[in-house]
């Protein structure tokens, strides 16, 4: 098998070199040939100092997570570096691209580093549950100080190599693609510099103040994670005294910690779901796609808006269609406030918006979209209305064009059967607000085309948003699943709970919100029949009493002028009132019983899902929960959490309250296995 790193002589200076396609990943081939090509240097009395550097579109960008929770081959990351930082000749890293996670600290632990201007640096190890493991979070705080360590660390967001420069991580930048040519020269300045600079011999100043505000700056990002504690923690061993051999003992045993826990498992399957959730079972990769160069998007309300600024933000010109010029103007407006908002942050430049803008027709005749590739419906929900729609739109669009969707719920194929061509329609369910949540549930029609499909999840990508296919049945994926919780939530509350126990119970368990919270943010008054009379239930009731949410200050809860909730007297009157013409006695409900009656039913419906191939695979369940509704990362989705919890103690929990059981889920608790 041939090396993936590769050395060249260039005088007196050896270039060690990895090809290691398509991330030049730390896998152990790639740390076999880089101790070998080091040893080569060092052995060699012509060389007087090696340069590191990477072939292909970045450097190291961390390391073989395929490997993780397998034997390691030697040498381990750590002995690598320990030994390339011991040298005795200079030891150069040259990065371009990505020196994220192991090759960051491949860099700290060379003697010098030099960077491309475009290139970012970081260890994002805690977004997979994890700490840099190999020595990162001793040798940052020594070599850049304690507050970017802490930032780069437990935050795990790169930074650009300007700002490396400035805080010390780099030594200097090179030129706009000369990045090989003056690492070769920088070797040649440094190349009889004594003693040689080593991060693991300089000493990290401690700076509790930083410590303390970081910690409270991010309380909330930080909620139910613990992998920030830990990447924390070390940073702090970094400066309390020890030696550097005592922080790296600490290090390890912190990494191992996070390495054999739950959540690392459970933030380490969420990476690999999100990328297998773009693959389409069933369908060739190399299928040709349909081009799309135009987008209509009809309904400019919160939803059709949001659906335009993905595709004009990402260049694709849009054709905005309302019924009233009123709506029109208003809609278009808020597009640009929120585009203008973004630049007064720095997110934009002032042209940006304006050729976003630009790329906006505003309009209020359907025949505008004739020369569209694909074109979105995102008008109000009812099925009549739909199908109304889509019939124009046959009569209109192009052929070939792509007609969607964006319905929450309604069946796909009964709009598609309004067209002459129900193989170009599918549903793409964009999540409220459109332009900032990123899932897109993808519904796939009984006749929807190979190609339509594989075209609008390619398209996802293109507008930064996490595609997953769904097959079409009430609610798809992700309301479907809603459901059950809803229903149950609402009996709880007739048996004896309140709106803020089982909100509370949600949170603690890491939801943004639980379902009453969700609700009076949402709306209670969506979907209700609109007659104040008619009083079947407790929302129904708050309905008629103008308890419609936050928007109104009152719902499940009460709101003062800061939308802060409080628990509602009147909202208790109202359910102690249904309670009793329910002739249902009142009695304690455990938090047990809330998480097995909203949480457990969810796992089953899941399952219920996954018998149907409604989802093509659990993991895709997963991303839907994690993306569209906040599912705590660090419990991996619902279907990795079901199997955390267990399969027998789920059945066992649902079956104690009387609910049918999925086969698919029984038969997990009998053999002991996985969702798939």
């Amino acid at each position: 098998m041939t090396s993936p790193i590769t050395t060249e002589r260039h005088g007196d200076i050896l270039v060690v070199i990895s090809n290691s396609p398509p991330v030049n990943a730390l896998g152990a081939a790639v740390r076999q040939g880089l101790d070998a090509g080091v040893k080569e240097g060092l052995a060699d009395a012509s060389i007087k100092a090696i340069v590191i550097r990477c072939d292909g579109k970045t450097f190291f960008a961390g390391a073989d997570i395929t490997e993780f929770g397998k034997p390691m081959q030697e040498p381990g990351l750590p002995t690598l570096l320990d030994m390339v930082e011991a040298a005795d000749k200079p030891v150069i890293a040259a990065f371009h691209g990505t020196a994220l996670g192991g090759g960051c600290e491949v860099t700290l632990a060379c003697h010098y580093r030099i960077a491309d201007p475009k290139a970012v640096i970081g260890t994002p190890e805690v977004k997979l549950g994890l700490l840099p493991g190999a020595g990162g979070t001793q040798r940052i705080p020594r070599v850049a100080g304690v507050k970017l360590a802490l930032q780069m660390t437990a935050v795990g967001d790169p930074i650009p190599a300007k700002l490396a420069l400035q805080a010390g991580l780099i030594d200097r930048i090179a030129g706009d693609g000369t990045l090989a040519e003056d690492a070769i020269a920088f070797a040649r300045e440094v190349a009889d510099a004594r003693p040689l600079p080593r991060a693991s011999e300089k000493t990290a100043t401690p700076d509790p103040d930083a410590v303390a505000a970081f910690k409270a700056a991010n309380a909330k990002r930080f909620r139910g994670f613990d992998a920030p504690a830990a990447n924390i923690a070390c940073v702090e061993k970094a400066t309390d005294g020890a030696t550097f051999e005592e922080g790296i003992a600490f290090e390890r045993k912190e990494f191992m910690k996070l390495m054999m826990g739950v959540q690392s498992a459970a933030q380490r399957h969420l990476f690999f779901a999100e990328r297998q959730a773009a693959k389409i079972d069933g369908i060739d990769p190399a299928i040709a796609l349909r081009g799309i160069k135009k987008v209509g998007v009809i309904g400019a309300g919160t939803m059709g808006g949001g659906i335009s600024m993905n595709f004009l933000s990402a260049g694709i010109p849009v054709t905005i269609v309302e019924m009233q010029q009123e709506a029109l103007d208003r809609g278009t407006g808020v597009i640009r406030k929120n585009y203008e908002a973004s630049a007064a942050k720095g997110r934009l430049k002032p042209e940006q918006v304006e050729a976003a803008m630009g790329a906006l027709s505003p309009t209020l005749s359907l025949d505008d979209l004739a020369d569209c590739d694909l074109v979105i419906e995102a008008v109000y929900e009812n099925m009549d209305v739909k199908k109304e729609l889509f019939g124009k739109l046959d009569a209109i669009v192009k052929p070939g064009a792509i007609l969607a969707s964006n319905t929450s719920y309604l069946n796909i194929d009964e709009i598609a059967a309004s067209t002459s061509r129900p193989q170009d329609v599918l549903g793409m369910h964009f999540f409220s607000p459109a332009n900032v949540m990123k899932l897109l549930e993808v519904v796939r029609g009984a006749k929807t085309a190979d190609d339509v499909l594989a075209t609008v999840m390619a398209l996802a990508k293109t507008i930064k948003k996490v595609a997953v296919v769904s097959g079409v049945c009430p609610g798809f994926i992700g309301n479907r699943m809603l459901t059950p919780r809803q229903v149950e939530a609402n009996k709880l509350l007739m048996e004896g709970a309140t709106p803020e126990q089982i909100d509370r119970v949600h949170v603690e368990f890491g939801m943004p919100m639980g379902p009453f919270q969700m609700s009076d943010l949402a709306g209670v008054d969506i979907g209700w029949h609109r007659d104040p009379a008619r009083i079947d239930s407790i929302r129904d009731a708050l309905c008629a009493e103008g308890r419609w949410g936050q928007k109104k200050s009152a719902g499940f809860y009460d709101y003062d002028e800061k939308r802060n909730p409080s628990p509602s007297p009147r909202v208790a009157e109202i359910i102690e009132d249904f309670r009793s013409r329910s002739n249902l006695p009142k009695r304690e409900i455990t938090d047990e019983e809330i998480i097995e009656r909203t949480l457990y039913t969810m796992v089953n419906e899941g399952a219920l899902i996954l018998e149907e191939k409604m989802a093509q695979r659990a993991s895709d369940i997963d991303v839907v929960w994690i993306y569209g509704y906040g599912w705590p990362v660090y419990r991996g989705g619902p279907m990795f959490w079901g199997d955390t919890e267990g399969a027998k103690k789920i059945v066992a929990g649902l079956e104690k309250h009387g609910f049918t059981v999925a086969e698919l889920l029984k038969s997990n608790a009998e053999s002991g296995s996985r969702f798939k």
